[in-house]
């Protein structure tokens, strides 16, 4: 009985917890208003129509920040499960979803469609396509003789990768127009949410959320990847099918997240460690504890930014002051290993 209480509190403070802070904050920001103002904006303008309330309030709440704090909420969950599956694969609580050079390839192909001029839904495309294309190429190269995969060398492969597309990137940039578009892409691979909108979330959020929840379900299956492969092949489960599934649904999320708000860093790295120093090691619990604290992390880190200072603050910014410490406390606390 105490076993299902305890269940049942576990799930129900992940699901209220998000739910909770995104009514909490999204009446904070230059145009203020209070919970209750925010929440009879939201119910009177979803359901009963613009008209009912008023036409500022409206468009601050409704057009502005709904779409803004839904995508920090998908993109915070999706990078914070992105990591807690790649670290339990890599066995390292040091492994982020920038790991396969997926980041690095969806970047460089949203600024190629900056730079072209093209419009959301190619740019979120052309992410799309060469953050495949950059993880197919680090397991290509990771590949050791007899046609399996090594993990030191998918590591290392990925690096590699990585820092090739950057250097493509930066190729970008050099050559865009510094007029007009160098500062739009610079300004977008520091992963603002300004440009969030209703249509941008129903053309990036479905891959994000579904691959979300194909990790949440294989979740107990993911335990496995600690133990040997003829453990494993006893329990039934095909570790480099599990292993596969992982790389791939990593890669739609990190991949659709940089298409709708640039390359953000450090969530899929801390959250999970963070969900495991208070959850412990099984993924049964980390894996949702980081779905949620990933969407809590980013809603705050988001509010931030737009409400901190006049000129709003780019998230990868705050992301990176907050997260370097605690990477430094990180190693000094591991030493880079998992246990």
């Amino acid at each position: 009985m105490k076993t299902k209480l305890s269940k049942s509190f576990f799930v129900g403070m992940l699901i209220v917890l998000p739910i909770f802070v995104a009514f909490a904050v999204i009446g904070i920001g230059r145009y203020s208003l209070t919970m209750s103002q925010s929440l009879e904006v939201l119910y009177k303008g979803l359901f009963i129509g613009k008209d009912a309330v008023d036409a500022q309030s409206y468009s601050v709440v409704i057009n502005m920040r709904l779409p803004r704090i839904l995508m920090a909420i998908v993109c915070g969950g999706g990078l914070a499960v992105a990591g807690a599956a790649l670290q339990a694969m890599f066995s390292n609580p040091l492994v982020s979803p920038d790991t396969l050079g997926v980041g690095s390839g969806a970047s460089f192909g949203a600024a190629l469609a900056l730079l072209f001029g093209h419009d959301l839904l190619a740019m979120q495309v052309s992410a799309l396509i060469f953050g495949i294309m950059a993880v197919s190429c680090t397991y290509a190269i990771g590949k050791i003789k007899g046609g399996g995969t090594s993990i030191i060398m998918l590591v290392l492969s990925g690096m590699v990768v990585s820092a090739l597309f950057q250097a493509f990137v930066s190729l970008i940039k050099y050559v865009a127009d510094t007029e007009n578009q160098l500062p739009a892409i610079t300004y977008w691979l520091m992963g603002p949410l300004t440009s969030s909108t209703f249509r941008s979330l129903a053309l990036g959020a479905p891959p994000i959320l579904v691959s979300a929840l194909i990790l949440f379900l294989i979740r107990w299956k993911i335990n496995v990847l600690s133990l040997t492969e003829d453990e494993a092949k006893s329990m039934g489960i095909n570790v480099s099918y599990i292993r596969i599934v992982i790389i791939l649904t990593t890669t739609m999320i990190v991949a659709s997240s940089v298409s709708m708000c640039g390359q953000i860093g450090w969530i899929g790295l801390l959250i999970p460690h963070v969900c495991r120093m208070i959850f412990g090691s099984n993924n049964r619990q980390v894996i949702p504890a980081s779905i949620s604290f990933g969407m809590v992390f980013m809603l705050i880190i988001d509010t931030i930014a737009r409400a901190a200072t006049s000129a709003e603050i780019p998230i990868s910014i705050l992301t990176a002051v907050i997260g370097a410490p605690c990477f430094i406390i990180l190693l000094k606390k591991t030493g880079g290993s998992w246990r």
